[in-house]
């Protein structure tokens, strides 16, 4: 078993304050603008960007911080508990893990660079579907080899930052439900630049949260042979290896969510005066409160354990999820 630290490094709670110093200059006003409008915080992840954060989980060969998925983690939890919203980038952490761990060298050198310095946006990210929903083997989205290019056809829904990205990671299927002995077999993943794509259509979705989400359309999508990530077929299995990765960045969001919710509900319970005493002096305001830091403490210390096993190559899908 690996060893898991109870406790964050001093490099790491200097690079968890940097972030929420950040952080300060978007307060909730400028969240909540943006979200009365249905708008991408750009200035903010160009920010982000600039600083490195985003490019933090890729090696420094590729201009990255080389930092480990507890690091990208923080980061992520450092903007939710400061009262941001860390969704509108946090794919690009766990989409590129894909082209890191099976991309081919060409394409490592491609991307990643770009990637880590924002002249390119990798935000999106191509698997639900209306007729799958979370039954991924069963996705009709097909790309069908075609010389050097692959045709692709189908559609998909509730994908996030199509608009504000200019690559894709896509999973598609390459051989036929039919014709494979096992439903994980014959997906694959790509990743292309969806800029000025012919036959390619992106179209907003209005949801209940404004996550930039959208409907996409691909209409004989013509895409180089070179964008698929690793072996043709075997992409299933390529995207949960990246799906342990985005649970363990994603809890850290909403650790970071429950300290900030649980932040607020205690100075609400100190400022509100009823009968000449707060409501936080009252045991019914007082239990809830309690518990619900008991269950972020225990997320917490559940995160560290799945981000320690995935540090050290150790199979964490129970712990991640």
């Amino acid at each position: 078993m690996t060893d898991i630290s109870m406790t964050l490094t001093e490099d790491q709670q200097t690079l968890k304050r940097a972030v929420m110093d950040l952080c300060k200059l978007y307060p909730g006003e400028y969240w909540r603008e943006l979200d009365d409008k249905q708008e991408y915080p750009h200035e903010f992840v160009d920010e982000l960007t600039k600083a490195g954060y985003l490019g933090a989980l890729i090696p420094e060969e590729y201009g990255g911080g080389g930092l480990s998925i507890l690091e990208g983690g923080l980061i992520l939890q450092a903007i939710n508990e400061s009262g941001g919203n860390a969704a509108a980038c946090h794919a690009q952490m766990y989409i590129m893990g894909t082209v890191l761990r099976h991309g081919s060298p060409e394409q490592k050198a491609q991307y990643l660079p770009k990637i880590a310095t924002g002249e390119l946006r990798l935000q999106a990210f191509g698997v639900t579907e209306p007729n799958s929903g979370s039954d991924t083997t069963k996705l009709q989205t097909t790309a069908v080899r075609d010389g050097d290019h692959y045709v692709v056809n189908g559609q998909k829904i509730f994908i996030s930052r199509v608009l504000q990205s200019d690559l894709m990671l896509l999973l598609a299927r390459t051989t036929p439900l039919s014709e494979v002995q096992k439903r994980t077999q014959g997906l694959s993943v790509f990743l292309f630049d969806i800029r000025e794509l012919d036959g390619f259509d992106a179209r907003p979705l209005r949801m209940m949260l404004n996550h930039s989400t959208n409907v996409v359309y691909f209409d004989n999508v013509h895409i180089p042979a070179n964008s698929l990530i690793g072996e043709e077929g075997r992409g299933f299995s390529y995207i949960l290896d990246g799906m342990n990765a985005e649970r363990i960045l994603v809890a850290s969001e909403s650790i970071g969510d429950g300290r900030w919710f649980i932040d607020k509900a205690v100075q609400y319970s100190k400022d509100r005066v009823i009968f000449d005493k707060p409501i936080g002096a009252n045991q019914g305001v007082q239990f809830p409160i309690a518990k619900a830091h008991m269950a972020v403490e225990a997320a917490d210390l559940m995160r560290l354990k799945a981000a320690a096993m995935f540090e050290a190559g150790m199979p964490c899908g129970a712990e991640a999820n």
